[in-house]
């Protein structure tokens, strides 16, 4: 049975926030607007790469930390004032923490810049830490152990999609580990033998903790993590022009990059694409330590996510200051919730679009195996369908292409990249022009995701022209497939010959997908003329 439901109204932010993370290679900050429904937008994001530990950890900032820390501070209060925030939430780490004249920093930070800044101990930053993750990537029962590694610490969160199980700052940074060790470059055996030795007897308890609660799965963020995977990215072809949230590779496939990466001096690093040049430097104690991990905990797979502290302090500021503000969401999938927030934010047409999504499901379902098709299409095509007219959100002329743009820029979280060219794809393919090789965006994804989209398409198109009039006209349809032929019986409340119309002018790509044709009927039962 189909069904519809009311249409919800669109939602406008409550208020614009910027979030600073002010960490020991660099600061990171994102606008972001507040929604009354407890989501937020990302608006603008800014990366200053500073060095505030240049010199030695733990000792006094020196007077050129000073200058680039107050310089990249006012760079984002400039960004923040353009975008008119309400308010600034800026958190300091390990670097200011811990030196001698950080207080110094702060009250000039207030002084000089009008940016008041906490410093929070590392327990409170693997927490921060674990809620963007836990908001930003598709989690399980399953334990997972995320490892945040900055400039002066590394962040150890073991948990899964409800409970943190361990929470940890351990001393082990990448300029941290470079300062104290000094590895020569490249790097030898023995510099690295040593920083596995040092990273063994910090990391006992993390192991202890692990021991209770294994996994096979590491999740990195922050830039270091954030790097290796753009490295290993580029080594694979593998796109990561939309997001780098939920890049996944094997244990096999970093051994691989890092047989390869640690050989390398100064010179040859710089040309290796996806590395910041400013982290060349310091990258090695990083690598290092990601190989460690993954032997020492048995690791199988690593996982990235492009959320870190400064999403978690828009949440903590959501869930602890904002009182009564359903910080969640009403979902807890970040699948599902994003793809619901974004169809808040666009005015969607909901009763429309969920009658679309029913019925394509239905046809999914009835033809599953014979297309080939997964779990993981269906879960796309269903959000697909919910999301195809979002385009009218900025014009109704070529709202399809617009749909496109809107969920490829949407910052949808829990979606790996190739899932969210799947999603805005199909949308935009809901109507006019069917895939073609001159579509030079669609052109460039892998023939098997072109063929996935295709077959969704071709699903999606028969679904939505089946609501042609958008009054939900057909009420049931049963889906039966032959030899040679589709027949879709239809039970609708008025004429059907609307639908039947809108359905079989945008069948083409249906019949091409399933090699067979297509016939639609109207059901007709007793007591009906």
């Amino acid at each position: 049975m189909i069904i519809s439901s009311n249409s919800a109204n669109q939602i406008a932010p409550i208020k614009r926030i910027a979030a600073i993370d002010i960490g020991t290679n660099s600061f990171h900050a994102i606008i972001v607007d507040v929604y009354s429904d407890g989501s937020f937008r990302t608006l603008d994001k800014l990366k200053e790469m500073v060095e505030m530990a240049k010199g030695g950890m733990g000792k006094r900032l020196s007077e050129g930390a000073f200058k680039r820390g107050l310089s990249a501070l006012k760079n984002i209060k400039r960004l923040a004032d353009s975008y008119e925030c309400e308010k600034i939430l800026a958190y300091a780490t390990s670097a200011i923490r811990e030196a001698e004249n950080g207080g110094e920093f702060i009250q000039k930070s207030i002084d000089e810049v009008g940016i008041k800044m906490l410093a929070i101990p590392g327990r409170v930053e693997a927490e921060l830490i674990g809620l963007a993750v836990r908001h930003g990537m598709k989690l399980t029962e399953k334990p997972a152990l995320v490892a945040d590694v900055g400039g002066g610490s590394v962040e150890f969160i073991i948990g899964n999609d409800s409970d943190f199980f361990y929470l940890a700052s351990k001393k082990i940074g990448v300029s941290r580990m470079t300062e104290i060790f000094k590895p020569s470059d490249p790097i030898t055996e023995d510099n690295i033998q040593k920083l596995q030795a040092h990273y063994e007897e910090e990391l006992r308890d993390v192991a202890q903790a692990f021991a209770q609660h294994r996994t096979d799965t590491i999740i990195g963020s922050s830039g270091t993590m954030e790097n290796i995977a753009q490295m290993i990215a580029a080594r694979k072809n593998i796109p990561t022009d939309v997001t780098l949230n939920e890049l996944e590779f094997s244990a096999e496939e970093f051994k691989e990059f890092y047989d390869y990466f640690i050989k390398l001096n100064r010179k040859e690093r710089k040309k290796v694409t996806g590395l910041e040049t400013k982290r060349v430097g310091f990258i090695n104690t990083g690598v290092v330590l990601v190989d460690y991990l993954i032997r020492k905990f048995g690791i199988r797979k690593i996982r990235i996510s492009s959320q870190a502290l400064r999403e978690g302090i828009v949440i903590r500021y959501l869930k602890k200051e904002m009182i009564g503000l359903p910080w969640t969401g009403e979902m807890s999938d970040p699948r599902r919730r994003s793809v619901f927030e974004l169809l808040r934010k666009t005015d969607w047409h909901e009763n429309h679009s969920r009658h679309v999504a029913n019925m394509a499901l239905t046809i999914f379902d009835a033809l599953e195996n014979e297309l080939e098709l997964n779990e993981t299409d269906r879960e796309l095509l269903e959000y697909a369908a919910y999301l195809h007219d979002i385009g009218y959100y900025i014009s109704h002329s070529k709202h399809h292409k617009h749909a496109l743009y809107i969920i490829r820029h949407a910052d949808l979280k829990g979606f790996k990249e190739e899932e969210i060219e799947i999603i805005a794809n199909v949308a935009r393919y809901h109507r006019r022009s069917t895939p073609k090789k001159r579509h030079g965006e669609y052109w460039k994804l892998k023939p098997a995701i072109r063929k996935r989209i295709k077959k969704l398409s071709g699903i999606l198109r028969i679904a939505d022209g089946l609501d042609r009039s958008h009054y939900q006209n057909v009420k049931d349809l049963q889906v039966y497939s032959g030899d040679k032929e589709i027949k879709i019986n239809i039970r609708t409340e008025g004429e059907p010959y609307l639908e039947i119309w809108g359905a079989e002018r945008k069948s083409d790509l249906f019949k091409e997908m399933t090699g067979k044709k297509l016939k639609i009927e109207r059901i007709i039962e007793a007591g009906m003329g």
